[in-house]
């Protein structure tokens, strides 16, 4: 079997237009991602005074950046934890987080704190941008499983606290309380137990040794 020269050249012209659409559609792609990573560097990623806003007014207490995100003021800047610095990996995680519009993303951003992770990932970035307008429904949203700081305060009530999820130590005094009173009941009652025997033990001695001096 044999093929004609025209054949041929037409063969070989199909190959060079496959060639070109190809590296087209390469370059294409390059443009496209070098845009991105372009984008994202002159625009940072937004806050969201929002939910700031609704927690010191739930709370009354003064919060920061700091409760969701790593650097305290914010993404915006060349500090740890700001867009400014971060890398062209850190950069494709926080593309990547950015697009987590349902909730189960295994989301990665490097501006914000595993606080803050878990909340995009818990909800949605959808989700989250909802209810830049109702705050508090938030707290729900997160439900009461997470406590990230194991102090036994859920992160959810933490949120509408104002104090830090990823610090046991600081959480309502009072909650804090009561939380650690029944985790060590045990040992409170074995120690009050204690504390009226040695006592009773106390005053049977000196009711005996009173006896003693009377005789």
């Amino acid at each position: 079997m044999s093929f004609s020269n025209t054949e041929t050249v037409e063969n070989s012209k199909d190959l060079k237009q496959i060639d070109l659409k190809l590296k087209t559609n390469l370059s294409l792609i390059a443009f496209a991602s070098s845009l991105a990573l372009s984008f994202m560097t002159a625009n940072p990623a937004q806050a969201y005074p929002e939910y700031q806003a609704f927690v010191e007014k739930n709370s009354k207490r003064s919060i920061n950046c700091a409760m969701c995100h790593i650097n305290e003021g914010g993404p915006v800047g060349n500090s740890k934890g700001q867009i400014g610095s971060l890398s062209e990996e850190e950069l494709k995680l926080l593309s990547k987080a950015r697009i987590a519009f349902e909730p189960g993303s295994d989301v990665h951003s490097p501006i914000l704190n595993e606080f803050g992770n878990k909340i995009i990932s818990a909800v949605g970035k959808k989700k989250f941008l909802e209810y830049k307008t109702s705050p508090e429904k938030l707290a729900a949203a997160l439900g009461n499983e997470s406590d990230l700081d194991t102090d036994g305060i859920p992160d959810a009530q933490e949120y509408l606290d104002g104090t830090d999820p990823l610090n046991k130590f600081h959480g309502e005094p009072v909650k804090l309380f009561w939380i650690n009173l029944n985790r060590c009941k045990t040992h409170v009652i074995l120690t009050v137990l204690a504390v009226i025997s040695i006592n009773f033990g106390l005053l049977s001695l000196v009711k005996g040794i009173s006896s003693i001096k009377k005789k």
